[in-house]
């Protein structure tokens, strides 16, 4: 029979704030290996639940707004590439990723919630 745990609301805060950490790393080495990026994509929709109500929810969409519209820009940027702009696209892309998963980072190691448009 498996062992019932009673965490307190600090444990599970600091459960939660890793997996956090986690998809801010996975980002970050996404811009060596893609798949990370969609592995911290799927792990942001799988806690989506438990950071509900809580300050790491903010960090959640964060993430997952990072995730969505950088995808929608590197696709632009990668079809427009044949009139040369693409490139720029691209360039303006990189630059607004590593502002993204910088500034959200920073965020969670001050212990912040990032605002949100809604």
């Amino acid at each position: 029979m498996g062992k019932i745990y009673n965490m307190n609301t600090h444990d599970v805060d600091a459960d939660l704030r890793k997996y956090t950490y986690a998809v801010y790393i996975l980002q970050a080495l996404s811009f060596l290996t893609l798949i990370t990026a969609v592995v911290g994509l799927i792990v942001n929709y799988i806690k989506d639940d438990d950071v509900q109500g809580s300050w790491l929810h903010s960090h959640f969409v964060w993430q997952k707004n990072t995730f969505w519209y950088g995808l929608l820009w590197i696709v632009l940027g990668s079809l427009t590439t044949p009139i040369i702009i693409g490139y720029v696209v691209l360039g303006f892309a990189t630059i607004w990723l590593i502002y993204r998963i910088a500034k959200g980072w920073i965020y969670l190691v001050d212990g912040k919630q990032l605002y949100l448009d809604s």
